[in-house]
This record gives C-alpha cells, structure tokens and sequence, in this order.
C-alpha cells in the first residue's frame, strides 16, 4: 500500500470512529512529487498513474531526543549517554564544561584522550592579498564548548628550495602564546585575533612581513590542549609573488653592457660588465637580459655576448642566477610591458596582558588570554 494511501486510510478511519481521538496526534496530508519512473515498488496495481512521493513536511520546533522520554530517570539516563557520545567519544562523562575520561580512555603518554582535540584548518586570509614580501595566514579556534582546551597553537615555517631536505629541516617555529602575544617574537611576525563569522568563534592571525619574493614557503599549524596533546598538522605551501623590478633600470643597464660589449673590450670594460650583472638581483638580471635581447639581438644573443666577451667562467656565474628565477616570474619578467605596484595596508596585531612566569610549562587556555591592540601600517609590493 502507498504511503499516503496508509495515512489517507488511517485519517478517515479516526473521523468515522465514535471513540475520540488520538491525544496529541494530527495528520496532514498533501501531494508533493511523484515516485520516479525508476521504481517498480510505487506503482499501483492495474494502474497507469504513479503514487505520490513521501516528503518531509515543515519542522515546526526542534527539541533533544531524551525531551521524549517521560521517566525522568531514564531521561536522564539518556541525556547522559548522548552527551558522552558527542562530546567524550562515548568514553567519558560530562562534568560542565569538560569531560572526565574513562580509565581505559588514556593514550600511550598516560594523558586522558576521550575528547578529541580536533585539527585546525590553516588558510590564506581572504582580506589581505599576497605580495613579494607580505603574507597573511588565519585558521578558527577548534576549541569546543565542552571538552579540550586550546592552550596554544604552534606554527612553522620555512623556504623551501632544493638544498633543504623538507623532512629534517623543519623551519623556524613560533607559539602564539608565547612568542607572537607576548611580543617576545621577532617584528617581522604580527598575530591578531578577531571573531570569526559566528561571535563565539575565535579567528586568529598572523602577518609575514619579511619573506624573500618569488620564495616557496611551507606552513605548519597544530593545536596543543591544556594537557599537553597536540592535534594533528595543517599544512599550506604557497609562492610568493615576483620581487619589484625597476623596467626603466633594467633597460639602462642592457644599454650599459651594449656598449661595454661593442667593438674590442678590454679588461677594464669586461670587469666593469661582470660587475654590473653580478651587482643586481636575479630577476633584475632577468629583465636586463630581455632588454637586451629585444635591442640587440641581431647582434648576438645576450648569453652567446657575455660567454664570448667576458669567457665561459664568468658567464656562467652570471647566467646560472637566472635559475633561481621561478618559471612563473620569468614568464612574467618576459612581458613587454611590466609594472610595479605599492600599496600601505593598515593592520591590527595583539599583546597579551598576562605575564608567563619564565623557564616554566604554562598551559592556560589560549581563548581566556587577555589581549591588547595596536594599529599599525605596513607597505606591500606586488609586481
């Protein structure tokens, strides 16, 4: 029998009854949707014409499934078991705000493990844009109502390049309690704290001021608890944008070794050009080479003129830089037309207020840290 035919049936049979009815039972039916064609349980015998579909009407109030249960003992039971289950991994009590483990709930280390400590997701933050130097990341607190506490966030960085073994060499690694608030850090780091999209939500911050352009950075965050557990690792690599070139520099100076290279070269003029190319920055060196070559190409090649004019040796020192350039700045630096832009971006960065005593293990809840904030104004150069 069709769904909607059961509750039809069952409705009609209550209103011809004489007894009263059901207490606290009403019935609703309407037609919305048919069955697909697909299934062959929906059809009604001997006709063409598809029952309806059953949906879901309108939920009029949410309430906790143990509200239903009218022995309170039970209730309470029941409560208990579904707090335990969503808070404590069903290995623990609730006890206010925080959950009592299990004895056969604790890991190796002999810490109680029963309510997770739940991965931070790390993130490019959408309202401050990458630049050659500048770089901004932000994560939510993972900290939940009840359970685990978030005591402080540890956060790793380093460049990534092909004389650094990406397993051995972890980076330089900062706490936010106790290098970014407590300032104790270096000034090329600020960290921030705001509400997130939901106001009982944390967002925390931190600026890079001081990268190398056109560098590869990895970034690592984990949540460390109250009790010393660490959550697992978020990681995010990303590029810096291309360094800042001077166009009309770089042109000067192809002009430069032009001329140095024109006609017989002495000894003087073949240091002077190696000292010139050798003086300025890669992706200088870059453009300068595609002046060059745009210029005076007929004459020779920009890397056939410097090996002929200044020999193999010196050229190659001075050509192997030109590998340090990503393939997607020499792309960029390959353009006809390039132009530099500078831009001041107003920040905010935190202080805590609290004083951590010294050479001692101190895991406070990161949430309660009373902060102070301090504007500040950087510049970002992006090309």
């Amino acid at each position: 029998m069709p769904f909607i035919t059961y509750l039809s049936g069952l409705l009609t049979a209550q209103m011809l009854s004489d007894d009263q009815l059901i207490s606290g039972v009403e019935i609703h039916c309407e037609e919305k949707g048919r069955c697909p064609s697909t299934c062959h349980l929906c059809r009604r015998p001997g006709k063409e014409q598809l029952s309806p579909a059953p949906v879901l009407l309108e939920i009029n109030r949410v309430v906790p499934l143990y509200t239903l249960i009218p022995d309170n003992d039970t209730k309470e039971a029941f409560r208990g078991a579904l707090m335990s289950s969503y808070w404590c991994s069903g290995k623990g009590d609730v006890i206010e705000d925080w959950c009592r483990c299990d004895l056969n709930a604790f890991d190796e280390n002999g810490l109680p493990n029963c309510s997770p400590l739940p991965q931070p997701v790390l993130r490019l933050s959408p309202s401050v844009e990458p630049s050659s130097t500048v770089v901004s990341l932000e994560w939510l607190d993972v900290q939940p109502a009840i359970g685990t506490k978030v005591s402080d966030y540890i956060l790793q960085h380093k460049k990534v390049d092909e004389y650094t073994d990406t397993d051995l060499y972890t980076g330089e690694s900062l706490s936010f309690a106790d290098d970014l608030l407590s300032g104790l850090g270096t000034s090329c780091v600020a960290a921030g704290r705001s509400h997130g999209e939901v106001p009982e939500t944390s967002l925390y911050s931190v600026i890079f001021k001081c990268l190398e352009p056109d560098g590869l950075y990895k970034f690592t965050l984990y949540a460390v608890d109250t009790r010393g557990r660490h959550s697992e690792l978020s990681t995010i690599t990303l590029r810096t944008a291309c360094p800042l070139v001077d166009d009309s520099k770089a042109e000067e100076i192809a002009d430069k070794i032009y001329n140095l290279y024109n006609g017989y070269t002495s000894g003087k003029e073949q240091q002077t050009a190696y000292n010139t190319l050798m003086e300025v920055s890669a992706s200088m060196l870059f453009r300068v080479q595609h002046h060059y070559n745009s210029h005076y190409e007929k004459f020779g090649d920009f890397v056939w003129r410097s090996e002929d004019e200044l020999g193999p040796r010196k050229a190659h020192l001075i050509l192997r830089r030109l590998e340090k350039v990503s393939s997607h700045c020499s792309t960029l630096l390959r353009s006809a037309y390039i132009q530099s832009r500078t831009d001041t971006m107003p920040y905010l960065f935190c202080r805590s207020e609290e004083v951590r005593p010294a050479g001692m293990v101190w895991y406070n809840i990161l949430k309660d840290t009373k902060v102070t904030f301090r504007s500040r104004c950087m510049d970002r150069a992006c090309l």
